[in-house]
């Protein structure tokens, strides 16, 4: 993944000491799940464009995300989202960390209420428009909302035991943030998990470079990290 922009600030270590990911896929048992996959992400217009925008671009993660979603339905398995969203009630919370706090000041994945959709086409936590055929083609799960950064608030687990699922290619934004959340949790749930390493992108702030957290962490914990070009060669290899 070098490029001129990151000169290879991103790219493994020549010679790691970790043994290479012995993961092998299984369509049977196996998932896409992509999160976040939401304007407020991942459009110029978005909210949180200004600080993602950049890796975003440099990843070409929009185009990556939907050839995967492309790829996942191909070949036939489970897919899921995980989004985020954020009701008036939410912004009542007592506390809440440094990047809640941006998160409700910015109005990020903001919705008029849990049982409502007015506003809601076309808004920051809509879906990016040339996702929605595959999910909304009644055959994806739309889980319920994350409300921080995993997926322990809500059914995304249920939804995938209930599918018969195992291992899971995850994918979405934001890399630092809600994938290495989903990450670790899914781990923690007993799940084989795959990263998709340029289908995610992470915050450039004074604070750090949230891609490049997300890829060490990336490195330690998840049983493969494929590139998107990888993941859709094991979905064909697979059918």
């Amino acid at each position: 993944m070098t490029t001129p922009a990151n000169n290879g600030l991103y790219d493994d270590p020549v010679n790691p000491i970790f043994k290479p990911s012995t993961f092998k896929l299984d369509l049977s048992r196996a998932a896409l799940v992509v999160v976040d996959p939401q304007n407020d992400f991942l459009s110029p217009k978005g909210v949180s464009w200004p600080f993602f925008g950049e890796s975003i671009t440099e990843n070409d993660t929009v185009k990556h995300i939907e050839q995967l979603f492309i790829a996942a339905k191909s070949s036939d398995i489970t897919v899921a989202v995980s989004p985020h969203y954020y009701y008036p009630v939410d912004h009542n919370w007592n506390f809440g960390g440094p990047l809640e706090h941006v998160m409700h000041d910015i109005g990020m994945f903001g919705r008029l209420g849990p049982l409502t959709v007015e506003g809601f086409a076309g808004s920051g936590a809509d879906f990016l428009e040339e996702y929605k055929p595959y999910i909304l083609d009644g055959k994806t799960i739309i889980a319920s909302p994350h409300k921080v950064y995993g997926p322990e608030s809500n059914d995304l687990a249920l939804q995938l035991r209930k599918k018969g699922v195992s291992q899971v290619i995850i994918a979405g934004m934001a890399a630092n943030l809600c994938i290495e959340s989903h990450l670790r949790e899914l781990i923690e749930q007993g799940f084989e998990v795959v990263v998709v390493r340029d289908a995610t992108a992470g915050p450039r702030i004074p604070e750090g470079d949230g891609y490049l957290a997300a890829i060490i962490n990336f490195r330690f914990l998840a049983h493969a990290l494929w590139t998107t070009e990888e993941t859709i060669r094991q979905l064909r290899s697979e059918i």
